[in-house]
């Protein structure tokens, strides 16, 4: 019995599953920081565009 509990201190593989895991989430919320704050800057460009496209099809009919 002794011999298990010795294998199972020395068993590392859980943790590095774990790390691995941690790394993962780490990097799933960096791009969806990263995707929600170019987002909206990217839509407020488009409106700006798609208003300024209304107004130059407006001025030259």
């Amino acid at each position: 019995m002794k011999n298990v509990f010795a294998r199972f201190a020395q068993d590392e593989s859980g943790a590095t599953a774990i790390e691995y895991g941690l790394i993962a989430a780490l990097i799933s919320v960096a791009l969806i920081a990263a995707a929600t704050l170019l987002g909206g800057n990217l839509g407020n460009l488009f409106n700006a565009i798609a208003g300024r496209l209304a107004t130059a099809t407006t001025a030259a009919t």
